[in-house]
């Protein structure tokens, strides 16, 4: 069976959701289970390389933040199972479905990590608003709360990231190097290695 058929099986259940709303809610649940999924393991990775005077701190935070989006993996596969869909819970799937792209593995200093992982946490971010708004006009104000929950942990967990990098652009702008809207060094070497 495919991929694309797995996402959106449905097992027969007694819950009061029509089945096409609940074959799209699915659908969409099992790629943001394949992103959550994919951005844990790439916030580990951050984890386990970070490298800098600020080490500590960034290996301790990155693993703080992996324990929330385990949990959040988990919260995602069940509600897939609640709704009767089959959930799509391996690395494998997960790395073939994510909307996020692949960790870099040419960076070691903090910030770079930081900026890495703030440029993955804003798409995710992003999806999940989508989600709680499509989950909404299918009549899943359950999912759609799930989705709120965890968005407002991500929103939150952006701005930790963002906070490091706010204080480089304005230390840039105070330098004479920018104009208050200035991408660090970083950030730019980092959308180069996205790009490429």
């Amino acid at each position: 069976m495919s991929d694309n058929n797995l996402s959106s099986r449905l097992y027969p259940t007694r819950i009061d959701i029509p089945a096409e709303a609940r074959s799209q809610i699915v659908v969409l649940l099992n790629k943001t289970l394949a992103a959550t999924s994919d951005l844990k393991t790439q916030v580990k990775q951050a984890h386990w390389n970070v490298k800098g005077t600020d080490f500590y701190q960034l290996h301790e935070l990155f693993d703080e933040i992996a324990g929330e989006l385990e949990e959040y993996v988990d919260m995602f596969a069940e509600r897939v199972t609640a709704l009767g869909g089959y959930a799509m819970g391996t690395a494998r799937m997960a790395a073939a479905n994510s909307i996020l792209p692949e960790y870099p593995t040419d960076i070691l200093a903090g910030m770079e990590h930081v900026t890495a992982l703030a440029d993955r946490f804003a798409p995710y971010a992003k999806h999940l608003r989508e989600a709680i708004d499509k989950t909404d006009e299918l009549g899943d104000l359950d999912t759609a709360d799930l989705y709120t929950e965890v968005s407002r942990t991500i929103d939150k967990r952006l701005w930790f990231l963002d906070a490091h990098l706010q204080a480089a652009a304005v230390a840039n702008t105070e330098n004479g190097n920018g104009n208050g809207n200035s991408v660090s060094a970083t950030t730019k070497t980092q959308k180069t290695v996205l790009a490429g």
